[in-house]
C-alpha cells in the first residue's frame, strides 16, 4: 500500500510543484535511499530488471530514490531535471499477467532514467506497459503475487496521476490530486491507450454509453475498500484545503486519520480506522520509507531539496538531501546488520535499521513515547532546516560563479553531518524509549 499527494501553481502556498509518497511494504523490508549516475550505453545493450530484461537506451539520466533491498527499481525517487515520480499497487477487473513482466518499482526507475520532464516519463512508462506488460512477484518473497500499478509524475511544470490495468492505461494532468491503492481516475482522462475503449468493450466492462469512466468500467468488483476509505478522505480533505507547503506534506504523510496516535494494533483486519497514510497495519503493511519534493522549474541555477526519512514518518525525522552532491553511505545501506556493517561501537550503519527501530520502542507505549520523541526531534529539525536555507544559499552563490565542484562538496558536507546527526538523536531516542 501507498499514497502519494502533490499540488502546484495556486495548489501551493508559493506557486511551486510539490511532491510527496510514503511507501507502505510488507513487515519490515529494508527500504535504503540510493544514487545512481547518469550514464552512456552502447548500441544494442539490454538492462536486466526485476524479473525481465528489456531493451536499454542510448542514455539514462542521474537519480536517486527508495528501492526495497530485493528489487532494482524504486518505490518513489527523483531525476536530475526535476522529475518526480512514485508508484501505487492497484488491481482490476482484469487479470494478472502469468509470465513475469515489469513491475511497478521498475517502471518508476525506469521513467525516471528515461524522462527528462513528466510528460515524456509518463510516455516511457505507458510505452513499457503497452510492451512488456506487468508481471512477477512485487514483494521479496518469489512466490507471492504481483499487482498492477498506478502513478504520481511531476515536474516543476506540471503534474500528472497515470493509472494502469494489464497493458491499457489513462492518464490525467491535476493542479492538485493524489493517489492510494485504488483506480481513481473517472471519465475525465485526458489521454489514454489507443485500446483502451475497444479492450472495455470486448471485455463486457463497458457499453459505449457516454465517455469511458475509467475506474467504474476497470475497477475490480469486491476489492476490500475499507483498506483505502480513511486514506483516499485524508488525501482529499488535503487536496481540498488551503494551499499546500512542505510542512504540510511532511504533515499528511505523517497523518493516522481520526487519530492522534497510530490506530490500536488489535482493530480488526476489516476495520477501515486500521489503514492510515501514515501505515502501521503490520503485517498487512507498514510505511517503510517517506519523500517530499520541492520540484524546480528549471534546475542548474540552484539546489532543490528532496526531504526523505526511514521507517514511519511520524517517529522520525525528514532529512533534506541533494542530487548535486554525494549521498551519505548510510543512506544507501539496508543490510541486515553484520560485522562488515556496524561501527567500532558495534552499531547498525544503515540509516534504514536505525531509524526502524523507533517505531517498535514507540509502539509499547505510543503516549509515553510521542511527547519523547517531538522534544527529541524539534529543536534537530528547526536548526537543520537554518543550516539548509544556508547551504543552498552558498552552494547557489557558487553555481553563479561556475564553480560547480564547491557546490558539491558543500552539499555533500551538510547532507554527511546532517545524517549524523540524525542517527545519533535517534539512538539516543531508542535509548529513552527502552
Amino acid at each position: 500500500m501507498c499514497d502519494s499527494l502533490v499540488a502546484r501553481g495556486e495548489g501551493t502556498a508559493d506557486g511551486a510543484t510539490l511532491f510527496a509518497k510514503n511507501s507502505d511494504r510488507r513487515g519490515r523490508e529494508p527500504q535504503p535511499f540510493i544514487q545512481l549516475p547518469a550514464a552512456h550505453h552502447p548500441r544494442g545493450s539490454t538492462v536486466r530488471c526485476s524479473h525481465v530484461e528489456i531493451d536499454q537506451v542510448a542514455e539514462t539520466y542521474r537519480v536517486m530514490g527508495h528501492s526495497p533491498l530485493w528489487c532494482w527499481g524504486f518505490e518513489q525517487g527523483v531525476n536530475e531535471h526535476g522529475v518526480a515520480i512514485g508508484n501505487h499497487a492497484t488491481w482490476s477487473k482484469d487479470p494478472l499477467e502469468s509470465e513475469p513482466g515489469l513491475i511497478g518499482m521498475d517502471l518508476v526507475r525506469l521513467g525516471l532514467e528515461r524522462g527528462r520532464d513528466a510528460r515524456e516519463a509518463l510516455e516511457v512508462i505507458a510505452t513499457l506497459v503497452e510492451t512488456h506488460g506487468q508481471g512477477g512477484s512485487a514483494f521479496a518473497s518469489e512466490g507471492d503475487e504481483g499487482y498492477q500499478n498506478s502513478f504520481v509524475i511531476a515536474d516543476g511544470r506540471s503534474a500528472w496521476l497515470l493509472e494502469t490495468t494489464a497493458r491499457s492505461w489513462a492518464a490525467r494532468s491535476v493542479d492538485r490530486g493524489g493517489l492510494t491503492n485504488r483506480l481513481s481516475i473517472g471519465s475525465d482522462w485526458l489521454i489514454a491507450s489507443r485500446d483502451l475503449e475497444r479492450h472495455a468493450l470486448q471485455q463486457g466492462f463497458w457499453s459505449r454509453d457516454g465517455r469511458l469512466d475509467f475506474e467504474a468500467a476497470y475497477a475490480r468488483e469486491g476489492w476490500p475498500t475499507f483498506l483505502t476509505q480513511s486514506r483516499r478522505e485524508a488525501t482529499e480533505q488535503a487536496i481540498a484545503g488551503p494551499p499546500l507547503t512542505v510542512a504540510a506534506m511532511k504533515e499528511w504523510l505523517r497523518g493516522h486519520g481520526r487519530f492522534t496516535a497510530p490506530p490500536p494494533a488489535d482493530r480488526a483486519i476489516d476495520d477501515a480506522d486500521r489503514y492510515t497514510i501514515c501505515m502501521h497495519a503490520d503485517p498487512v503493511s507498514t510505511t517503510t520509507a517517506s519523500l517530499v519534493a520541492r520540484l524546480p522549474v528549471e534546475v542548474g541555477r540552484r539546489p532543490w531539496p528532496v526531504w526523505i526519512s526511514f521507517a514511519t514518518p511520524c517517529t522520525g525525522l525528514f532529512v533534506p538531501v541533494y542530487l548535486d552532491g554525494v549521498l551519505p553511505r548510510s543512506l544507501a545501506s539496508g543490510e541486515t546488520p553484520t560485522a562488515d556493517t556496524v561501527d567500532p561501537h558495534g552499531r547498525a550503519t544503515s540509516a534504514w535499521h536505525v531509524m526502524r527501530v523507533l517505531p517498535e520502542r514507540a509502539a509499547r507505549d505510543f503516549d509515553r513515547a510521542r511527547p519523547i520523541l517531538e522534544e527529541g526531534w524539534k529543536e534537530l529539525e528547526r536548526s537543520i532546516e537554518l543550516e539548509r536555507i544556508r547551504v543552498e544559499q552558498e552552494a547557489a552563490s557558487a553555481l553563479a560563479l561556475e564553480r560547480v565542484d564547491e557546490s558539491i562538496v558543500l552539499l555533500t558536507r551538510f547532507m554527511e553531518e546532517t545524517v549524523d546527526r540524525m542517527l545519533t538523536t535517534a539512538r539516543a531516542l531508542t535509548a529513552r524509549l527502552s
